[in-house]
């Protein structure tokens, strides 16, 4: 349901079971279990019509779960004239391709210089509210060092509508990806929970310990014998899902310092990842659409480095 906001959702199998707050975590990925948890203090959620506020709460499937946001506090981050790479814009949606070395939105350290920084030069205060001062627009998120598509939301009911298709699995998030040594198979699937690194709490990992559900496609594209092109679609999207499982599978990304060797190769200066492909329904017409963004230089050298060795 798209109504400006509110979100609402029927339980599914997957979330039943879950407390309310973990189940609106795990469906909504974009706020954090603190977040839903003030909201059922403020009586702000219905789970069948009735308000509830226990976080004990265990939904069941079918449960309809109805959230009513807190209204927006005034945005306090500076606008920046930052050129950024516009792929498509309309009324209530606008697609962005983000540079590599570009963060998505301010934090400690990286307070200016953001995506978000441009797009609020370029729209001004015509961007959704949902996700609060900091993260105006923002639906979804790719790493600092990770190249391509993004879809910004312009107002509230495109940014419920837009989150309601990133928790149903309906937006194609096609990556490619050069990964280390070769593959038995042509395609597969990897299903496994990622969690913060109970040894390391600045990554993440595979992990059964506070993760939640993490399910990556892939698919061969070329073959390099140590090294392999592959395209990585993502199901759910968890921070740093395709590093993590790709190193999970003994396939670390090139460049990937962080979860694969700590030494550079072939010229990747990060990882070889890049958002190639976004599609969604358009928040107000329905209409499928779908964008494509090319391999950046970086990505292009290397692949042509591997082809001529």
């Amino acid at each position: 349901m798209c109504n400006e906001n509110i979100y609402e959702l029927i339980v599914k199998d997957e979330l039943a079971g879950n407390r309310i707050d973990s189940a609106l975590v795990l469906a909504f990925q974009n706020n954090s279990r603190s977040f839903f948890q003030k909201l059922l203090e403020t009586e702000a959620i219905e789970v069948n019509g009735q308000v509830n506020n226990s976080k004990k709460y265990k939904v069941k499937k079918g449960d309809i779960i109805r959230v009513t946001l807190p209204e927006p506090k005034p945005l306090n981050v500076a606008p920046e004239n930052i050129p950024i790479d516009i792929v498509y814009e309309d009324d209530d949606v606008l697609v962005v391709n983000k540079p590599k070395g570009m963060v998505v939105h301010p934090a400690n350290g990286n307070e200016s210089g953001t995506l978000v920084n441009a797009i609020l030069y370029r729209c001004g205060e015509s961007l959704s509210s949902i996700n609060g001062v900091i993260r105006p627009g923002i639906v979804h998120r790719i790493d600092k060092d990770t190249s391509g598509l993004l879809m910004i939301a312009k107002n509230d009911r495109a940014h419920n509508c837009l989150a309601e298709q990133l928790a149903d699995h309906s937006i194609t998030r096609a990556y490619r990806a050069i990964v280390y040594n070769n593959f038995t198979e042509d395609e597969g699937t990897v299903d496994k929970p990622i969690g913060r690194d109970p040894k390391d709490r600045l990554k993440q990992a595979v992990t059964d310990l506070n993760s939640k559900r993490a399910v990556t496609h892939y698919k061969v594209l070329e073959r390099f014998g140590n090294f392999t092109l592959i395209e990585a679609r993502l199901e759910t999207g968890r921070t740093h899902q395709i590093r993590v499982h790709m190193a999970y599978m003994k396939h670390p990304l090139l460049g990937d310092l962080v979860y694969g060797p700590k030494k550079k190769m072939l010229g990747a200066e990060s990882q070889m990842l890049h958002a190639k492909v976004l599609g969604f329904k358009h928040p107000a017409t329905g209409e499928y659409m779908e964008f494509d963004s090319p391999l950046p230089e970086e990505f292009e050298a290397v692949l042509a480095k591997l082809r001529k060795d």
